[in-house]
C-alpha cells in the first residue's frame, strides 16, 4: 500500500530519475574517462566507450521496459473500467476513477516520448565522443 498521497505515477517517475542518472552524467563521463589527445596511452578509450555503451543499452531497454509495462497494465485497467461503466451509467465514482486510470494512461504515454529525448541526447553526446574510439553493433 502507498503512503497517502503519493501515486503510483509519481513513484514511477521518481524510478525513472533515478534510473536516468547515466544520461544526466554523460558529458561528464565522457570527459572524464576519454582522454584527451596527450594521455591517449594512459587509457583504453575504446573499452572506455564498449562499456559506457553497453551501460547506456541496458539502462535505455530498463526504462522503456518498465514504462511500456506500465502503460500495458494501465491499459488494462482503463478497459475495464470502461466496460464496467457500459454497465453502471450512473456510477460516479466509476466514472472518477475512469478519468483518473486514463490521465495516469496519459501520463505514461508522455514518459515514452521524454524517454525517446534522453535517449536521442544521450546517442548524440556518446556518438560524438566515442565514434572514433568504439563502433556499435548495427542494432543501436
Amino acid at each position: 500500500m502507498l503512503p497517502a498521497g503519493i501515486s503510483l505515477f509519481l513513484l514511477i517517475q521518481e524510478l525513472l530519475r533515478v534510473m536516468r542518472t547515466i544520461d544526466d552524467r554523460i558529458v561528464h563521463e565522457l570527459n572524464t574517462t576519454i582522454p584527451t589527445a596527450s594521455f591517449v596511452g594512459k587509457v583504453d578509450p575504446g573499452q572506455t566507450c564498449k562499456e559506457l555503451y553497453e551501460s547506456l543499452m541496458d539502462a535505455h531497454t530498463k526504462r522503456e521496459r518498465i514504462i511500456k509495462d506500465c502503460i500495458s497494465q494501465t491499459s488494462a485497467v482503463v478497459k475495464t473500467l470502461k466496460e464496467e461503466r457500459e454497465k453502471a451509467h450512473e456510477d460516479a465514482a466509476l466514472l472518477k476513477q475512469l478519468r483518473k486510470e486514463q490521465t495516469k494512461l496519459k501520463l505514461m504515454q508522455s514518459e515514452l516520448n521524454v524517454e525517446e529525448v534522453v535517449n536521442d541526447r544521450s546517442w548524440k553526446v556518446f556518438n560524438e565522443r566515442c565514434r572514433i574510439h568504439y563502433k556499435p553493433p548495427k542494432s543501436q
